[in-house]
């Protein structure tokens, strides 16, 4: 699934600044926030996109 590619990309590409935000590094919040978002809708891209395949394959 191409989407939840996509969203291990977005997760993977934050990592760094999740541990230098940690650090004390406040740009880096910024940019973890920026990702967060993106996560938030590569997710609602993967739930919508099950959900449609679910609603598809259900016996009438």
């Amino acid at each position: 699934m191409e989407a939840f590619e996509k969203l291990k990309k977005i997760v993977a590409e934050a990592e760094a600044d999740v541990l230098k935000f940690d650090g004390g590094n406040k740009a880096a919040g910024t940019r973890v926030r920026k990702a967060m978002q993106d996560v938030k809708a590569a997710a609602q891209e993967i739930r919508e996109t099950v959900l449609e395949k679910k609603d598809v394959e259900k016996p009438s």
